[in-house]
């Protein structure tokens, strides 16, 4: 009896998918639950910094560490774990996060369930930060499956074993240090190149790559390539270099121009800035071949699983992606890559202080753990 009750309680919560109400949890569970209605729930937050392994290079900038304020939300005893990592061009800081979690009150709902009310009300605080946000849905997602006992890709119904490979990331550097970085990627069966500089520098580090390796590429320009001509013309030399697509080759706004680039590459092209939330997914349509969904970007998990579902209507290609993370937020982005065309996860690997652990690559591929919640331990 105890294995068909565990039965009909997972496939229960599969069936209602990312609608999860406390109805259908609470009808579950006995008077002795520790649910009670008269828990409330805790959020407290502390600022981190990722000190990352290698300098980080990209068209635009160079860093060596990334803020980060780690969040944690407490319920009848159970914590879940968040996250929000802010490069730069998020425009979010350790201060605003900060200022920002201070406004969440968490007290004012009967219980971490009411999933669709609480995030919405997160998201009404402020226009912008979505990072901040992103931080109390991915602890809000860990502490709800913990309390149901479920990782997410298992109560959302996704099928571990289809989780793609996930690219590893060489940024913008010197002909010997992208050699370098190159021959530290061995268990990766694909690599992701940064570009966007110019083309004397761009294909200098191609070129760089190809003379120790000839794994397939991916390739990010980061809005680097301002003329839809030249990018066109990049984008036919990437194409006889065994390069798999090209990531926002032109500036996020510039759509027109994306479009008759798209139209013309030999390669698929994938929005990456031009892609922040559910509500550029539309305008997008015919102007991209798929779209990166990451967590910072979108205000966390919710947000993305709709995003999914909205890009495969149009028929659009779909890749996870992710910023200098901790394996807190890479684990929770993990849960989606079931669904995933493409996956970039590993911004853990680039920081050298990660202070989870959770989501493993496996010769290159994407493995998901049971652990209920988002899968992570703290260390």
């Amino acid at each position: 009896m105890t294995t068909r009750r565990n039965f009909l309680k997972t496939s229960a919560l599969v069936t209602a998918g990312s609608l999860i109400t406390p109805a259908s949890i609470f009808s579950q569970s006995n008077k002795s639950s520790r649910l009670g209605g008269s828990k409330t729930m805790q959020l407290t937050f502390k600022p981190y910094e990722a000190k990352l392994v290698h300098p980080f290079t990209v068209s635009g900038y160079t860093r060596t560490t990334t803020p980060i304020v780690l969040t944690e939300i407490t319920y009848d005893g159970v914590t879940g774990y968040g996250e929000a990592a802010m490069p730069p061009y998020l425009g979010e800081t350790i201060a605003s996060v900060t200022a920002f979690l201070e406004k969440v009150n968490l007290k004012q709902f009967s219980n971490p369930f009411e999933l669709d009310d609480i995030l919405a009300y997160v998201d009404s605080i402020t226009i912008n930060n979505t990072a901040a946000k992103a931080s109390v849905d991915i602890a809000l997602h860990d502490l709800v499956g913990k309390l149901i006992g479920r990782p997410w890709h298992q109560i959302w119904g996704y099928t571990a074993s289809k989780a793609p490979v996930s690219t590893f990331t060489i940024g913008i550097d010197t002909e010997e240090m992208v050699k370098q970085k190159t021959r530290e990627t061995e268990q990766f069966k694909v690599l992701k190149v940064k570009l966007g500089v110019d083309e004397v520098s761009d294909k200098m580090i191609i070129n760089a790559v190809r003379s120790v390796t000839d794994k397939p590429l991916r390739v990010d320009a980061n809005q680097g390539w301002k003329d839809k001509h030249y990018a066109l013309k990049m984008i036919e030399w990437l194409a006889a270099k065994n390069v798999e697509f090209v990531e926002q080759p032109l500036p996020k706004h510039n759509l027109d121009d994306m479009a008759w680039l798209t139209e013309h590459s030999p390669l698929p092209t994938i929005a990456d800035e031009s892609c922040q939330r559910l509500e550029d997914i539309p305008r997008l349509k015919g102007v991209f071949d798929g779209i990166n969904i990451k967590l910072m970007k979108c205000t966390g998990m919710r947000e993305a699983n709709k995003m999914i579902s909205m890009a495969e209507s149009y028929g659009m290609k779909l890749m996870i992606g992710c910023m200098t993370e901790t394996s807190c937020a890479i684990s929770a982005a993990a849960q989606l890559a079931p669904k995933m065309n493409f996956a970039d996860l590993d911004g853990n690997l680039l920081i050298a202080n990660d202070c989870f652990t959770g989501m493993k690559l496996v010769d290159g591929k994407i493995t998901l753990n049971n652990e209920p919640g988002i899968g992570i331990k703290k260390i």
